[in-house]
């Protein structure tokens, strides 16, 4: 044998192949020698003769995916992440932001960033906390750290991925290294999402050792972001306004029945539904544009397109498209922000005209979203149905009615034996606790649908927990939804207290917050035997002016400092106790 002779004398190799296969291996580097491991076990089980070497030889890299996420798509997008990761040689570690400890932070060598905006730039519900103390004077140097952000977004707000773009500044004003470029995502972010993953793990991958030539670690076909469940066809079976004929609001019950069973939701979850466009608004933007109404265009701006969101981004494309002047104009100016304000696709194609070819209107506008909606029953106590409550969008702005696109579309068209499309949309960090658990849900109109799911669940359970709820509209008379279900949940003890704020039958305004304080002894009662508690509504000021309330309460009733109150809560929400589920 030579002085490098790997194969023995009795390997099934002539004495010259042998030679050759030993000066082969013994230069061969451990990703070579795991490379040709698998060409080999290719052949001889039939597969390409060509695989992939899925990692280095080496102990696998720490990877920390860090993500911040309000409807579930930044978390969906870490786990795809995770797993092409480990497939890849990493050894990932998936952190939501709202268990994130920043002090922590320095150990985490290698961070993939997943962040949405919310709002007009605001973070996530459950990452506000740990997006403050990162933002704050008191976190840590990242000196030695190498990041890349993914940032989700909504071009339709001004501060279009600005939490994105707010963490990726920095990190690197910490001291990080950006391993790979910011990506930017709109609502259709799944293509961008998944050529931000390929870029970002081959940024993280270490340099393979080699002796010669490298075998490169191949991650281009494995990027696949995963789609989510697919629609299904419910039969509206029931479609009732709840509010009274006075009330100065519309608030639609749709009941939808399921030939093949109903999505396999539980009470938290919500529903996507897909909406369709006005068929007048569809006919008018054509007639705009001068754009031929064909059946397959129509149809296409009908089902597929947001022929309603206006955006700065729009007025870009218009005017680049066109050739606009006037509209240059605005933009270069600075008015563009200004002026979209309250306007929508419609306004622009008619206050600047320009015929367009029915590709480039496709193109001006952005793929339709579907729109999330609480699911408002129990699956053990309506069986192969789902129940939504949607409030019908009718409002006036520049001379102009304005509807609600998926609103509307319940409120004026999915009548009784109509047909919609829907998809599940889980939400595991609103679900119920143990039925012995005490829960508080705080929802005030429609915000009070997934309580109606908690309350139905919890009577076919037989729960022993006890159940709170606070809810609030502007009229008892008029607005008070589901009234006599709440009724009867209190006499069956499927309710335990129910506390109503209707805000416009007093001469001051009573909101739910108002409720909270004034019963703020037994609130803290119960959270100090366990309770856990929910919110769910608007986002913009209710669910804000709740929490202020509860840190309030905690301060009056334990005589705490206000800034022991707000830690009080901050550990609550922390410890999975205080619940959101606001838009």
């Amino acid at each position: 044998m030579s002085a490098f002779a790997l194969l023995p004398q009795t390997a099934p190799f002539g004495d010259d192949d042998r030679l050759s296969l030993d000066r082969v291996l013994s230069a061969a580097s451990p990703i070579q020698r795991a490379w040709l491991a698998g060409f080999l076990a290719g052949i001889d089980a039939g597969q390409a003769p060509l695989p992939r070497v899925d990692a280095p030889a080496r102990a696998a890299e720490p990877l920390t995916i860090l993500f911040a996420s309000e409807s579930g798509n930044a978390e969906r997008l870490a786990q795809d992440v995770a797993k092409l990761a480990r497939k890849s040689g990493f050894k990932p570690k998936i952190v939501d932001f709202a268990d994130l400890d920043v002090a922590d932070l320095p150990q985490h060598g290698k961070l993939a960033v997943i962040a949405a905006t919310w709002g007009e730039g605001e973070p996530p519900g459950r990452a506000a906390r740990a997006y403050a103390d990162l933002m704050g004077p008191s976190a840590p140097r990242l000196d030695g750290t190498s990041f890349a952000v993914l940032a989700l977004g909504d071009t339709a707000y001004a501060e279009f991925c600005g939490v994105g773009k707010a963490l990726d500044a920095r990190f690197a004003e910490l001291g990080a290294a950006r391993a790979a470029d910011r990506v930017d995502c709109d609502l259709d972010f799944e293509a961008p999402a998944a050529a931000w993953i390929k870029k970002a793990l081959e940024a993280f991958a270490p340099a393979p050792e080699s002796s010669g030539n490298v075998v490169s670690v191949d991650f281009g076909p494995r990027v696949s972001v995963e789609p989510s469940r697919d629609p299904v066809i419910g039969e509206v079976v029931e479609h009732v306004n709840l509010s009274s004929s006075r009330s100065d609001k519309e608030t639609i019950h749709l009941a939808l029945g399921f030939d093949g069973g109903a999505p396999a939701y539980e009470p938290g979850d919500a529903l996507e539904l897909f909406p369709e466009n006005d068929p007048a608004l569809v006919d008018a933007v054509l007639a705009a544009t001068g754009v031929p109404a064909d059946d397959s265009l129509r149809a296409t701006l009908t089902t597929e397109r947001d022929i309603t969101t206006l955006s700065v981004k729009t007025l870009e494309a218009f005017a680049a498209e066109t050739g606009h002047a006037e509209l240059r104009k605005l933009l270069d100016e600075g008015q563009a922000r200004a002026w979209i304000e309250g306007r929508q696709f419609i306004d622009l194609v008619e206050a600047y005209p320009a015929t367009l070819t029915g590709q480039q209107l496709t193109a001006l506008t952005r793929p339709l979203p579907p729109r999330a909606y609480s699911i408002a029953s129990s699956r053990r106590e309506v069986g192969d149905e789902a129940h939504l409550l949607i409030a019908a969008v009718r409002y006036e702005a520049h001379g102009r009615v304005r509807r609600g696109v998926a609103s509307t579309f319940v409120a004026d068209r999915l009548k009784a034996g109509a047909t919609a499309r829907v998809r599940l949309k889980p939400n595991k960090h609103f679900r119920l606790p143990d039925p012995s658990t005490d829960i508080i849900m705080i929802g005030p109109g429609t915000g009070i649908a997934p309580f109606r799911a908690f309350v139905q669940e919890r009577r076919a359970l037989a729960a022993g927990g006890r159940s709170w709820l606070f809810f609030g509209d502007r009229r008892y008379t008029h607005d008070f939804l589901y009234q006599l279900e709440w009724q009867d949940a209190l006499k069956d003890g499927s309710l335990a207290r129910l506390d109503l704020a209707f805000s416009r039958d007093t001469p001051q305004k009573v909101y739910v917050q108002h409720r909270l304080w004034e019963q703020r002894r037994d609130l803290v009662d119960w959270l100090d035997n366990g309770a856990q508690l929910y919110v769910c509504g608007d986002a913009k000021a209710m669910a804000k002016d709740v929490r202020a309330a509860l840190v309030a309460a905690l301060a009056d009733v334990k005589a705490l400092s206000p800034e022991a109150a707000e830690h009080a809560v901050v550990e609550l929400e922390r410890g999975r106790r205080y619940h959101q589920d606001v838009y």
